[in-house]
């Protein structure tokens, strides 16, 4: 359990100015590419701007940190950003659990299909085409790894969690961490049917309650959270075929083990990481 750090600023206040920036930011920078999706001005910007769409949570994770912990807040949340010191075996978890449901994946639809190029999906960016499979990785894990990350987990479940238990704090925060997600259908998730959604909730939800576990298990690493979300885009962004499915029913069943194998006020072996 972290720390509680003193801050004249309830925790609703800074969760609330948390929220209200992640999304603006990230609303703000979406708008010229939702307004040309929807037929309202031209292209204005190149396709690689849906990127900056990132910089919502971790921008506002630092202004409200700054401004309600100051300066010890700051510390904190930095040295939580680069705790690396969680063990090989997280590490590793970290890493490539998400690319080997990544292979399995491409495995089932190469018998499946005999389409063997769906191995060069792993890592594509579709904003930036040209980039190699591992240039690819990094810039998931740069872009909406850390970007996303930062904020979601290194700054909301902690405050979440001082007065929730991990699986009350999880479903708060995977329903508004859903919502930052809505431009998106208006340029990315186009195709989706009304079943198509209520599969994406829970795949958010599933997901949620998997970083809530990693980040409980790591002492609060936001570093690990930040690993695995950037290995699991570089697995399934831009990914064809039965892997987005495999790799997210994978993500599904996992969520359900943690649940039942550790229980909800945790979901983790490790008491949760509170600040308060």
């Amino acid at each position: 359990m972290t720390a509680p750090q003193t801050s004249k600023w309830s925790t609703k206040q800074q969760l609330w100015l948390y929220f209200i920036l992640a999304y603006a930011v990230s609303w703000l920078a979406w708008t010229p590419i939702v307004g040309y999706h929807l037929g309202w001005w031209p292209r204005l910007v190149p396709d690689w701007w849906h990127l900056l769409g990132a910089l919502g949570p971790i921008t506002s994770a630092f202004i409200v940190t700054a401004l309600s912990g100051g300066r010890a807040g700051l510390k904190g949340l930095l040295a939580r950003m680069t705790r690396w010191r969680i063990g090989a075996g997280w590490l590793a978890f970290a890493l490539f659990s998400a690319p080997l449901l990544f292979l399995l994946g491409a495995l089932v639809t190469g018998l499946a299909s005999g389409d063997w190029a769906v191995f060069a999906s792993f890592g594509r960016v579709d904003e930036l085409p040209g980039l190699g499979w591992l240039a690819g990785w990094v810039l998931h894990t740069l872009s909406f790894g850390l970007g996303e990350e930062t904020g979601w987990r290194g700054f909301a479940l902690p405050r979440f969690q001082g007065k929730n238990t991990a699986s009350m704090a999880t479903l708060k925060l995977g329903l508004l961490w859903a919502g930052w997600h809505i431009p998106l259908f208006a340029y990315n998730y186009t195709e989706m049917n009304l079943f198509g959604i209520i599969g994406f909730l829970v795949g958010m939800l599933s997901g949620a309650v998997v970083f809530t576990w990693l980040y409980n298990s790591t002492g609060g690493s936001i570093l690990a959270v930040i690993l695995w979300h950037g290995a699991y885009n570089a697995s399934v962004a831009g990914a064809e075929g039965a892997i987005p499915m495999i790799v997210t029913a994978f993500v599904i069943a996992g969520a359900i083990f943690i649940g039942r194998r550790y229980g909800p006020e945790n979901f983790a072996a490790r008491p949760r990481q509170v600040i308060e």
